[in-house]
């Protein structure tokens, strides 16, 4: 490139001197100075295209050596998978496969899961799991402190030559940790014995179908006691309910204008089953249901806005928060690395089982408490 540069550069010198050249009205010898010109020009054609064949060159090698790394790569993440699923039968390992294997140990004992075991798992989750589908889902390697607005500065009129008016930002501060979930599953022998038995995809589904339920249950309603903070914890009261025991479509309509302006386009509602059925049967002023059931495999919604149900919302009672709405992309999950997984070989051999014992890290908390507004029922 510094070739080119230089060509260029004397390209420019000699632009000028023909410049220079014609205005003195020295045109034979301006005459040469272009002919040089035409020479340089081609050479610099020339050397143009060396280059681009030399950077085309350079970038085939740097392809090809990506391409090798990312075949080493993946020809271990297939060695240590099938190292890890010999280790789950119960399979005796050979020197290279317990040295592919020992490379995904955890610290706390077990193995991380591998890449194909950890995305059926995570589908899995998010098949299962409504705050999966609706948080924003990040990966964290340690605890995460995130910034966040307590307050908001506001601007004013100012006359002429006034003086400013100084209103800041207030801010805080969310941290997102990492609480352990764990689970013990046990499959007897014969099972593991029996090669039909897809020994993957039932422990994928049986460690989702508990590990999303739990996290849920954090996710929505958790106290934030050695467990994610739920949404309904986090979130401001929008709206408090006349009665204790009853809601009414206009408080409906009232929390839905509690929530600020610009978190309603992204706004659903979130409540119980049985809070569900309630809504579903109240009708505004003019004899309209509040409720418009979804086409098309839409969810249904309530004033416009989609509806999800949790089994882990608190339903209906005295002091309890009922209904969630508002933007759940603010509730944000923390995923601590992979899953670790441990087989057991000894603890329930007794009764001709091997147990398995898988556990993650994960947080979740609500890092913007105005973006969700909850409807709370009265004390009585």
């Amino acid at each position: 490139m510094r070739k080119i540069d230089e060509l260029k550069q004397e390209l420019t010198t000699l632009e000028g001197e023909v410049r220079s050249l014609l205005n003195e009205d020295k045109v034979k010898e301006a005459e040469v100075k272009m002919e040089e010109q035409r020479s340089l020009k081609s050479k610099i054609k020339i050397q143009e295209e060396l280059d681009a064949q030399e950077e085309r060159e350079v970038n085939e090698k740097m392809e090809k050596r990506e391409e090798k790394q990312e075949e080493r790569q993946d020809n271990k993440q297939v060695e240590y998978r099938d190292a890890f699923y010999k280790m789950v039968r119960g399979v005796d390992l050979n020197s290279d496969e317990r040295r592919s294997l020992t490379a995904g140990s955890a610290t706390a004992g077990g193995h991380t899961v591998p890449k194909s075991f950890q995305k059926k798992l995570i589908d899995k989750l998010e098949e299962l799991n409504i705050m999966r589908k609706l948080a924003t889902v990040i990966q964290t390697d340690s605890d995460m402190d995130i910034p966040v607005i307590v307050s908001h500065g506001t601007a004013a009129w100012t006359a002429e030559e006034g003086a400013y008016n100084e209103s800041d930002d207030v801010f805080g501060q969310i941290t997102l940790k990492a609480f352990k979930l764990t689970r013990i599953i046990k499959v007897s022998e014969e099972l593991l014995q029996d090669s039909a038995f897809d020994l993957e995809n039932y422990l994928v589904n049986e460690f989702a179908r508990s590990i999303a339920k739990a996290e849920e249950n954090a996710f929505v309603a958790g106290d934030g006691v050695d467990k994610p903070e739920g949404v309904f914890v986090g979130a401001e009261v929008g709206l408090t309910a006349a009665s204790g025991s009853a809601l009414k479509a206009d408080e409906i309509v009232d929390l839905y204008y509690s929530l600020p302006r610009p978190y309603r386009e992204k706004a659903v509602f979130i409540a119980n089953d049985s809070t569900v059925k309630v809504i579903r049967k109240l009708k505004d002023s003019e004899g309209n249901y509040l409720w418009e059931k979804g086409l098309g495999g839409e969810p249904s919604t309530i004033l416009g806005r989609p509806v999800h149900t949790s089994e882990f919302s608190p339903e209906i009672g005295v002091n309890a928060n009922v209904i969630a709405f508002g933007d759940m992309s603010y509730y944000q999950i923390a995923d601590r690395k992979t899953r670790v997984f441990q087989r057991l070989n000894e603890k329930y051999a007794d009764f001709g089982q091997v147990g398995f014992r898988g556990y993650e890290r994960v947080d979740g908390k609500l890092t913007l408490a105005e973006a969700v507004k909850v409807l709370k029922m009265a004390a009585v």
